[in-house]
C-alpha cells in the first residue's frame, strides 16, 4: 500500500513541478486529438446527416458498413493502417509511420464510424413531427438543413464528445503507427502503458490522473448537453 501512497504524492510533484517528459506527453496528446476531432467532424458529420436525413438508394448498406467499423477493434484498425503506411505499403512512401501525422490519422479512422453512425442516428430518430413542422415552412434545402442540425445541436455535440472520449483514451492504434517515441509520438495512454511496465507508477499515476480528468470533463459535457436537449 506504501508505494500506491508514494506514488500519488510523487505525481502531485510531477505535475506541480512542470515535468517536461509529463507534459510532453500531455502535449501530444492534447495536439492530436484536437485536430484528428476537427477533421473527424467535417468529413463524418456531412455523411452521417446524409444518411439520417436523405433516404437514397444503399443508404442501409453504407449505415451497416459504419456501424460494423464501430465495433472493430482498435488494434485490428491499427494493423489495417500500418500496413498502408509501412515502407512496403501503397502509401509507404509519405513518411508518416511513427509520426503525429500517423497517430493523427488512426484517430481519425477511429472516430469516424462513431461520428457518421451517432449522426445518422440522431438525424434519422428526430420528432417526425418536429421535422414535418421545419418541412412545412418551406425553406430552401440548404437552410432546411441548418435548421435542423440547429435543432439537434445538443444531441450533436453529444456525438462530438462521444468521438473525443474513444480519441483520448485510446491506446492501441497510437501505439502501433506512432511508435510511442519519447517527446515525439508519446501519448498519455501509450506513456502510461510504457511507464507501468517499467515499474515507473509516479508518471503512470501522473498521467492516469490527468486522463481521468480529460474522461471527467468529456463525461460531464455528455451529461450537460443531455440536460439541455430535454
Amino acid at each position: 500500500m506504501g508505494f500506491i501512497l508514494d506514488g500519488i504524492v510523487q505525481a502531485f510533484v510531477l505535475l506541480y513541478s512542470g515535468n517536461e517528459e509529463t507534459y510532453s506527453a500531455i502535449n501530444a496528446t492534447l495536439i492530436t486529438s484536437s485536430i484528428s476531432i476537427v477533421f473527424s467532424l467535417l468529413i463524418g458529420m456531412p455523411i452521417g446527416f446524409c444518411l439520417g436525413f436523405y433516404k437514397f438508394k444503399g443508404a442501409k448498406t453504407l449505415k451497416l458498413l459504419s456501424d460494423t467499423a464501430l465495433a472493430m477493434p482498435t488494434v485490428a484498425i491499427g494493423l489495417i493502417l500500418y500496413a498502408f503506411i509501412s515502407s512496403r505499403g501503397p502509401f509507404g512512401f509519405m513518411g508518416l509511420l511513427f509520426t503525429l501525422k500517423a497517430v493523427i490519422l488512426g484517430q481519425i479512422f477511429l472516430s469516424l464510424p462513431i461520428i457518421i453512425s451517432l449522426t445518422a442516428s440522431v438525424v434519422e430518430n428526430m420528432d417526425k413531427k418536429h421535422l414535418l413542422t421545419i418541412k412545412s415552412y418551406q425553406l430552401s434545402s440548404f437552410k432546411q438543413v441548418l435548421t435542423v442540425l440547429y435543432e439537434l445541436r445538443y444531441s450533436l455535440m453529444v456525438v462530438v464528445a462521444t468521438a473525443y472520449g474513444r480519441i483520448v483514451a485510446e491506446v492501441g492504434v497510437a501505439m502501433m503507427v506512432g511508435g510511442n517515441i519519447k517527446w515525439f509520438t508519446r501519448t498519455i495512454t501509450t506513456a502510461v502503458s510504457l511507464e507501468t511496465n517499467k515499474g515507473e507508477f509516479a508518471m503512470g499515476i501522473a498521467l492516469s490522473m490527468v486522463l481521468i480528468a480529460m474522461a471527467f470533463g468529456v463525461n460531464l459535457a455528455i451529461h450537460a448537453f443531455k440536460r439541455f436537449d430535454k
